[in-house]
């Protein structure tokens, strides 16, 4: 399965432009899009590409931003796991802090949705089922989903999950009221 640390893609996810394109910055991002492509339920083939491709990137021991900016697209290609697609984004991510591919999928589908993945008893599947059946696209929308009665409404959630479900929503603070 897809492994992540949730303050790693909260710092990606909010930070759209850093400042320095470190190996780990596009690391990050490239989790955070597998992520977005599994809660879409893409290709897990192009899911795990992205996912296995930032685990080398993080590991890199030269900068990749340095590679990108000396020899681009093609100097990346000597990176297990960067072909054509990814380094092109690379590129695109080292010059402007972002890829058109990221923005494109973040209209349809923010990058917020990668907040669900926090709350106990949210893996992949239920946070895109939460999404794409029900809209939920924030921990806010989801604590008006909870409250209002919906998780009865959410197929093959059962009772320990919806627990800890409800046990999370009942915690929030105020940071939701309006």
């Amino acid at each position: 399965m897809i492994a992540y640390q949730t303050a790693t893609l909260n710092a990606v996810v909010n930070c759209p432009f850093p400042t320095r394109i470190t190996n780990e910055v596009i690391a990050d991002r490239f989790r955070c899009f597998a992520r977005l492509l599994a809660i879409r339920s893409e290709d897990f083939y192009r899911i795990k590409a992205y996912d296995d491709a930032a685990s080398i990137i993080a590991a890199w021991s030269e900068p990749i931003s340095e590679i990108a900016k000396r020899e681009g697209a093609k100097g990346l290609r000597v990176v297990p796991g960067v072909g054509r697609s990814i380094s092109e984004k690379i590129v695109e991510l080292v010059n402007s802090g972002t890829f058109e591919a990221w923005e494109k999928l973040t209209i349809e589908t923010p990058a917020s949705v990668l907040d669900l993945l926090d709350v106990p008893g949210i893996g992949i599947k239920t946070a895109g089922l939460l999404h794409q059946k029900f809209k939920i696209s924030t921990i806010c929308d989801l604590r008006k989903f909870v409250e209002g009665g919906g998780l009865e409404l959410v197929d093959g959630l059962d009772e320990k999950r919806a627990s800890e479900i409800r046990h999370f929503v009942a915690q929030l603070s105020a940071q939701c009221d309006e």
